[in-house]
């Protein structure tokens, strides 16, 4: 299942519903008009929901929609003008960028030669695993004190 979340939205198999809601794009109409739509995927971030909206967007701008019949185009589809300049694309359509960061490689500090990075993961985990008996226990322990001597007998 995490596979579909990390992945670019064309080499996960498609756009999220959200994705082409924002765009604008109807799910039936994205999938006839050869836009890729995965439900399984789901955005978390931000900055690729905006990414991948604006690759929708830009899609959708150069797209020549022919209508089935000649003699009656649709609401959707494109003007004669368009259609007469219309060439057929090869190759990748709309290629991914990659974005990569300029950070910069750096001297390790004695401070972060101290520390152990899987130390303080299993500590995080200890943490989330253990938090909801340390509420229990804080809770029990604030009631005892309210109580004075009294305690329960298991």
């Amino acid at each position: 299942k995490q596979w579909y979340q990390r992945r670019v939205a064309i080499t996960a198999g498609g756009f999220t519903l959200d994705e082409l809601k924002a765009a604008g794009v109807n799910r039936k109409q994205a999938l006839s008009i050869g836009i890729a739509v995965d439900h399984r995927r789901k955005n978390r971030s931000q900055e690729s929901l905006q990414a991948n909206v604006l690759r929708l967007k830009e899609y959708k701008s150069k797209l020549i929609i022919f209508p089935r019949k000649a003699s009656k185009p649709k609401k959707g589809d494109s003007t004669q003008a368009e259609l007469e300049v219309a060439t057929q694309m090869t190759g990748p359509i709309q290629p991914i960028k990659q974005v990569w960061s300029d950070t910069k490689a750096r001297v390790i500090t004695d401070e972060e030669k101290k520390q152990s990075a899987f130390q303080t993961l299993r500590m995080n985990r200890a943490n989330v695993k253990l938090i909801g008996v340390r509420e229990k226990r804080a809770k029990e322990a604030a009631e005892d004190d309210g109580l004075g001597s009294k305690k329960k007998k298991k």
